[in-house]
């Protein structure tokens, strides 16, 4: 069959012919005879089938009678994205050229006063993206009384995105009489239920299965490690004859990650994806078209609607999420009867997507042979360290703590949700571990390397200085569990500190214990020793003798910290001496016992 055996008019024909198309694909041969005939449509069909070109040919033909009128539209087309919007647009360019028929496009990203000038022009068909229509018709710019036919195209994309309220609110404002035709590539039980509110008596196509894949795209698998993702990629593209190729990208994010890693492998690469201004993904388009770039690397916002001919791959680089997307991408190639190839890189954790996948494929997707690939490729059972799955953070990174985080859950880090952490514990055992004794002689150097990377608190510098100058190890206090916040009661009822005093508490104890993180045992400080927030510089660590000792003149016992002094050995400064070889104790009994209750 032919398209003149349509019923189409002499200019149209015109039109499909200097385009090129000679035989009309199964969707057009079903679907023009009853756009024609004025009945409402609800066509099933896959990507890339020319389900654009089965109503817009016959609509350039309905709408060649008439007059078009200013801010009403007599026809209105309904598309998810962009970029649809602008593929819908260039076909009622190609196939109307023969006809005088006004079109306005109302997309997001473009100049509102453009749009509105087209609208007060009068325009025959208008192609819209739901958010930018409802801004103009709130702003009174546009009426939609007197549309006698509407279009809502890739309908399960509209569910996908979450523009059904959108689209319901539009077609409550549109006239009761019209004629709808409505189109997607999948039919499902949501799908349905739409058409049956949207439609009057329609007429169902369906030339394909609900989800199924083109028979003209060879598709394969390959399984690697996430953080063998990148490299994979690379070794397929430079062993295929990749002429033009779609690198699909889960999220916005990843598709500049990805872009900026083949751009500095030295690929002809470029990115597309939602966030982008649209005069920039126009851009991209269009040097995506015209060759100037092999590849193109974006997210799910090009996989409805963009006809690039001769697409030669298609890469999945993330499993996606909604298995039916899979569909749409991979129909980006073999389109028109050409022969296409779809390859898809999966992690041991995209085992439950791509689980969904073959599932609505009814069959499991073949292995990809790439001797290229065969150190890096691992079963789907494998350990993975960079797991795409739950465990994963952004990006295809495992989570903090690596594998050992990943086991523990987010506990592992001391920040885990649902309890205390680790390391309290951790804490609680240290305190109950004797403490070794350390050595006198204690340097900058030796404590660097002995420490670092960890810190030292001021308890155990007292420790290590008790120890140098009175040859025992220190005693260890029994640390109690550290308390919640909320069972300290108000500020006002506990009670006042005094660095002076020895009246903290175990409140005091406690709210130490969670400023030492690294688990330190708590020691005896005594109460003339000032600390320095949890923590003492590197220069108090130098021993002041030099590792000789104290002079002979004075006796060891003399540096204590606040105990009190021994038998005769007793501080010149009780006395007001400055030098304590001036100072004779053993000649005055009245100063000794004078200074001794001093230090008591």
């Amino acid at each position: 069959m032919e398209f003149a055996d349509l019923g189409l008019s002499p200019d149209t024909l015109k039109a499909v012919t200097d385009a090129g198309y000679l035989t009309p694909t199964p969707i057009q041969v079903q679907a023009i005879p009853v756009v024609l005939m004025g009945r409402d449509l609800l066509g099933v069909a896959q990507t890339g089938t020319g389900k654009t070109a089965a109503f817009t040919m016959p609509m350039i033909d309905i709408l060649a009678d008439g007059r078009s009128k200013a801010r009403m539209p007599r026809s209105l087309i309904i598309a998810p994205t962009r970029e649809l919007a602008a593929q819908i647009s260039d076909n009622f360019v190609k196939y109307g050229k023969y006809h005088p028929l006004s079109m306005a496009l109302l997309i997001g990203g473009e100049s509102f006063t453009d749009q509105e000038k087209a609208l007060d022009r009068g325009v025959d068909v208008l192609i819209a993206t739901p958010g930018r229509l409802l801004d103009l018709y709130e702003r009174g710019r546009i009426l939609l009384n007197d549309v006698k036919i509407l279009v809502i195209d890739e309908a399960d994309r509209m569910l996908d995105m979450g523009f059904i309220p959108d689209v319901e609110r539009i077609v409550g404002l549109l006239p009761k009489i019209r004629q709808t035709l409505f189109f997607s590539a999948t039919m499902g039980n949501e799908i349905r239920k739409l058409a049956d509110q949207f439609l009057m008596n329609p007429k169902e196509i369906a030339v394909t299965p609900a989800a199924s894949a083109a028979t003209t795209v060879e598709q394969g698998l390959v399984t690697v490690r996430t953080l063998d993702k990148r490299e994979a990629l690379r070794r397929i593209l430079r062993s295929k004859n990749v002429h033009n190729a779609f690198i699909f990208c889960n999220r916005k994010k990843d598709v500049d990650i990805l872009f900026k890693s083949l751009d500095q492998h030295g690929f002809s690469v470029i990115a597309l994806h939602g966030d982008m201004p649209q005069s920039k993904r126009n851009d991209m388009l269009a040097k995506f078209k015209a060759n100037e770039a092999e590849l193109l690397v974006c997210s799910d916002v090009a996989a409805r609607g963009l006809d690039v001919s001769d697409v030669s791959h298609v890469i999945n680089f993330d499993v996606p999420v909604n298995a039916e997307d899979y569909i749409h991408r991979i129909g980006r190639t073999g389109r028109a009867g050409k022969t296409g190839h779809a390859y898809t890189l999966a992690t041991p954790g995209d085992a439950r997507l791509l689980a969904a996948v073959e599932k609505m494929l009814k069959q499991p997707i073949p292995p990809l042979v790439v001797p290229e690939l065969a150190d890096m490729s691992v079963s789907m059972d494998a350990a993975d360290e960079g797991d795409s799955g739950r465990g994963r953070g952004r990006g295809g990174r495992p989570p903090r703590g690596g594998a050992k985080g990943r086991e523990s859950g987010r506990d592992s880090g001391g920040r885990g949700r649902g309890g205390r952490s680790q390391r309290s514990n951790e804490t609680q055992v240290q305190s109950e571990t004797p403490v070794p004794s350390v050595a006198p002689e204690i340097t900058i150097t030796a404590v660097a390397e002995a420490a670092a990377p960890t810190f030292i608190a001021a308890e155990t510098i007292v420790a290590a200085q008790e120890t140098s100058l009175e040859g025992s190890a220190p005693e260890v206090r029994d640390q109690e569990p550290p308390r919640e916040r909320n069972d300290r009661g108000p500020r006002k009822d506990r009670a006042r500190h005094d660095r002076n005093s020895d009246a903290r508490g175990a409140e005091d104890r406690a709210r130490k214990t969670r400023r030492n993180p690294h688990g330190i045992a708590e020691m005896e400080i005594a109460d003339n020793v000032v600390a320095f927030g949890g923590f003492t510089p590197a220069f108090l660590l130098v021993d002041p003798y030099g590792g000789k000792g104290p002079p002979p003149e004075m006796p060891a016992a003399e540096e204590d910290f606040g105990e009190p002094a021994a038998d005769n050995h007793e501080t010149a400064a009780d006395e007001g001496h400055e030098n304590v070889q001036d100072y004779a104790p053993e000649n005055e009994p009245s100063a000794r016992s004078a200074a001794a209750d001093h230090s008591h």
